[in-house]
């Protein structure tokens, strides 16, 4: 069987950094595991191309060769998988779904045209699509409520990638998260009960990236890589020992609920395995609502005070923050701005609330009525809540543009920066010198023309960097690289701004619209 992995397009969202990823000759942050590790567990006798879209269109030759076209995507691809779904049905050929989109949602990949739906993990599912292909049937669609052991999970086909394309790579350990927050679909789709790989399995993988060239950062891609603390510490024990013994060619950054901060041992293990950024689930400083929406987690202790001890451990704080909760009061952009500055976080990933297929809040907006019609837009940051929410939408859609705007403008973010690296612990081990190429030098020179000498902050640049270089030297490349960013925000902050009052102003004038249809009416169209 020749198949055809198709991943498709990402909008333009906060984690795209299309102006960094220029700087340094690459088309995308971070390839798709998922789809790796489909062609790991689908017969081995099969042969298999990958086209991730985000780098190139697929080409005539190899929609000719395919006889299987296999998809998965996320919810915020929802458009441009559709759109390839029908694509391979033109070409007639037969076509494979699964994903976190279609398992929420399989009736749409479905109605665009999809033969085979294979749904939840695969490790389970794909065993049922094979011998339903092997049996000769043309449609089909497997699920499983039933969750694998991972620990069966074979290593990812990265020989498949490009890999030149890409400025990280993806690795997961492990799958679930323990907490109940009401708004994620995380413990929908993957369950409440972590389950890990065992750490001779990682470290295999990472054999196989070695062996493969790659040696720039990787993201570990679990949702809360210490969902199960005792697996991790022992992953990370071995992980030192093999990052030792190989000169530590791989940093690491992941995901991570904030209780990381209570563990001191944990923290120092991550930084000795080369671990330098950890993305935090923080949503509000706000207690009342983050009691509201379950995440009890995050009301322990002060926040402030956990960002600070991981940041003296050693790990950059990425920090993602939502407005729109239940019985907020008005004000909430403010409080998060001044969380984040008071934090110094210079990455906070900010977005308004949106209610995700099959989640807690979703069921829950689903009785009470509230859910709107969302069906035309993908969810991220430039998206405009998905349902009515207990105070007015225009309120926080102005709070949101203006706490974003404040987040990034340039001199802000340049001293967030600067604060957070001041302080930032410095791992104690030595990795092996690299010798930058052209690529790199190229764009440090860019960086230091744009902000050194042509932006309005460049004094501030210069104070700054000497600065770190005197007070906290031993950070001063990954201080560099976060000022990098700015080029990324400048003008991701433009974009939110604009789609978000073109979305309030469509909005707007429905309500309008609405408001003089006669009662009637209403009741005919409801």
């Amino acid at each position: 069987m020749r198949a055809l992995l198709i991943y498709p397009v990402f909008p333009q969202t906060f984690w795209s950094y299309d102006k960094i990823l220029e700087l340094v000759d690459r088309k995308v942050l971070l390839p798709p595991l998922g789809m790796l590790t489909v062609a790991a567990i689908l017969p081995q006798d099969w042969e298999f191309k990958l086209v991730d879209r985000n780098i190139r269109d697929v080409t005539e030759a190899e929609w000719g060769w395919a006889e299987l076209v296999i998809f998965s995507a996320m919810i915020v691809q929802k458009q441009d998988l559709l759109e390839q779904i029908k694509e391979a049905k033109r070409r007639n050929k037969l076509v494979a779904v699964g994903g976190p989109y279609s398992t929420s949602l399989p009736d749409e990949p479905k109605g665009a045209g999809a033969d085979f739906l294979i749904l939840d993990e695969g490790e389970i599912t794909l065993p049922m699509f094979v011998e339903a292909i092997a049996q000769g049937k043309t449609s089909g669609i497997f699920r499983t409520t039933e969750k694998p052991d991972v620990t069966i999970t074979p290593i990812p086909r990265y020989d498949l990638l490009e890999l030149d394309a890409y400025d990280s790579m993806s690795v997961q350990f492990s799958r679930g998260c323990p907490f109940q927050c009401e708004f994620c679909d995380i413990i929908v789709l993957y369950g409440r009960k972590p389950r890990t790989k065992k750490p001779l399995q990682l470290l295999q993988e990472l054999d196989y990236l070695y062996e493969l060239g790659w040696r720039r950062s990787i993201f570990m891609v679990d949702d809360n890589f210490i969902g199960n603390k005792r697996n991790v510490k022992l992953l990370l024990k071995e992980l030192k020992t093999w990052q030792e013994e190989h000169q530590y060619p791989f940093d690491f950054n992941t995901e991570a609920s904030v209780d990381l901060a209570a563990d001191p041992e944990l923290m120092e293990l991550m930084v000795q395995c080369n671990f330098n950024a950890v993305f935090l689930g923080i949503e509000t400083p706000d207690e009342s609502s983050l009691q509201l929406t379950k995440k009890f987690q995050n009301t322990r202790s002060s926040l402030a005070d956990t960002v600070d001890k991981m940041i003296q451990a050693g790990l950059r704080p990425m920090a993602g923050f939502i407005i729109g909760f239940d019985g907020e009061k008005k004000g909430a952009g403010q409080r998060i701005i001044d969380f984040v500055e008071e934090a110094a976080i210079p990455t906070a990933m900010f977005g308004m609330l949106q209610a995700l297929p099959l989640t807690a809040l979703w069921e829950r907006l689903e009785k009470e009525n509230r859910l709107r019609d969302s069906t035309r837009k993908d969810i991220n940051q430039t998206t405009l809540m998905n349902f009515i929410p207990t105070r007015p939408i225009e309120d926080i859609a102005q709070e949101y543009i203006e706490a974003f705007w404040t987040l990034y403008e340039p001199k802000r973010y340049l001293d967030r920066v600067y604060r957070c690296f001041l302080k930032l612990g410095v791992p104690k081990h030595e990795s092996s010198f690299t010798m930058p190429n052209w690529v790199d030098i190229r764009a440090l020179g860019i960086v230091i023309w744009r902000q050194g000498f042509k932006r309005s902050t460049r004094w501030q640049f210069w104070h700054h960097l000497f600065g770190i270089l005197r007070h906290n030297p031993g950070v001063w490349e990954h201080y560099l690289t976060m000022c990098a960013h700015n080029e990324h925000f400048l003008e991701y902050r433009q974009i939110v701004r604009d789609e978000i009052e073109a979305q309030l102003a469509e909005f707007q004038a429905q309500e309008k619209q609405l408001q003089q249809v006669p009662s009637e009416k209403i009741d005919a169209i409801a």
